[in-house]
């Protein structure tokens, strides 16, 4: 069987999310689980509010525990567009059965570039929106 464009197109939308459509939908009240897989030291540097840590190296062992419903939407997330954590992540997760996992397009670099909120051990900040990642407020359209 050959796989069409819109095939590849609509399947890969179906497994990826960008932060501006998972900050959307935290704010609308549909948020899904969302895992940082990344080391401790990089959790504590930085990550998306609200995430858990499943670091991707202890993912198979601890996902049973701590994401019991194997039906839940869950978004997993590494570093940035470098790191393949999450996809790594996403795919031990379908392996152990979970049906709705997505990844996170950008990974956490993109979430904080786009002026998204983001915790660490020093409290909850923000950075400014990096303009080549998402409109700066109040920018005209060239």
């Amino acid at each position: 069987m050959t796989m069409t464009a819109q095939d590849f197109f609509a399947a890969k939308l179906a497994f990826e999310t960008d932060p501006a459509d998972l900050a959307a939908a935290r704010a609308a009240g549909r948020a899904p689980i969302v895992v940082d897989t990344r080391s401790k030291a990089a959790w504590d540097q930085g990550h998306i509010p609200g995430a858990r840590h499943l670091p991707g190296s202890e993912l198979a062992d601890r996902a049973a525990a701590e994401l019991p419903d194997t039906a839940a939407e869950i978004v997993v997330y590494c570093w940035g567009p470098g790191c393949n954590g999450s996809t790594r992540a996403a795919l031990t997760l379908t392996e152990l059965g979970y049906c709705r996992v997505r990844e996170l397009i950008g990974g956490f670099e993109y979430w904080a570039r786009e002026g998204f909120a983001i915790e660490s051990i020093h409290g909850r900040t923000r950075r400014d929106v990096d303009g080549l990642t998402a409109p700066l407020q109040g920018s005209a359209a060239l």
